[in-house]
């Protein structure tokens, strides 16, 4: 019988809702360069989400040699100008002011804490495997209260690989001391997080928030659930007897 001791699990839109916080950082934007210059804010706001969805989507290790603060300037250059507005100062402002107001609105998701806390309690070992960039995500885990709760993170950038990408699962696993057929990857998108970790034969669960059908002939994920919550009741867990110590905490 297959047993889990050690679990990754994906940062944004799986420990917390991403998608909310970028959203509702974008709007405050959004609002302060339309009472600025005269232009319609939901305009701004959808200019934006285009940009930074297409830019994340296309994620690619090309990408990784510039800084997420050049990115995201880039980014809102690319929606004002959507809009009407060529102004590359307006753009660094709308950068510096954006990623401001999305760090007062990170919160984890709803019984996040609970499952790490009782992951812990088992004796499993866990890491976060993200394709952000260190520069803002050491910061973002550390304000979600996440540090001192992980063994070790994996950051896009600081690794030089994206995910799907297979390596970055099986690096995981020889940083944390396990296996693939030890270890479980939890998150929220079949493409990035649950494809990648499958051919590495690590154990996945895909937490179902984007309601996105998968892919005609993929193979499915180990598991399916609604919430974070719901994790611990489909991994495989069996306590960990005698476990060595935990690895070391730090980037990988």
């Amino acid at each position: 019988m297959r047993i889990i001791d050690t679990v990754l699990f994906d940062l944004d839109d799986t420990l917390h809702d991403d998608t909310t916080a970028f959203q509702e950082a974008a709007r405050m934007v959004a609002a302060e360069v339309a009472a600025e210059r005269g232009v319609d804010p939901s305009a701004v706001l959808g200019a934006y989400i285009a940009q930074a969805q297409a830019f994340w989507k296309k994620l690619s290790v090309e990408h990784l040699t510039a800084g997420i603060t050049d990115t995201r300037a880039q980014l809102w250059s690319d929606a004002l100008s959507a809009v009407g507005i060529d102004d590359i100062a307006l753009a660094e402002r709308c950068a510096t002011a954006y990623t401001r107001y999305r760090a007062d609105v990170l919160e984890l998701s709803p019984g996040a804490l609970e499952c790490i806390e009782a992951l812990r309690a088992r004796g499993c070992k866990l890491g976060i495997v993200t394709n952000g960039f260190a520069e803002t995500h050491h910061d973002k885990i550390a304000r979600l209260g996440l540090t001192p709760l992980f063994d070790a993170l994996f950051i896009a950038d600081e690794m030089g690989m994206v995910k799907p990408d297979p390596a970055i699962f099986q690096h995981a696993c020889e940083v944390l001391g396990s296996v693939p057929e030890r270890t479980a990857m939890v998150g929220d998108r079949y493409d990035r997080d649950i494809a990648g970790a499958k051919r590495s034969g690590l154990f996945t669960v895909l937490i179902d928030v984007h309601a996105i059908p998968l892919p005609d002939g993929a193979p499915p994920p180990d598991a399916i659930v609604a919430t974070i919550a719901d994790v611990l009741a489909v991994l495989p867990l069996g306590r960990i007897e005698g476990a060595p110590g935990r690895a070391q905490k730090g980037s990988a």
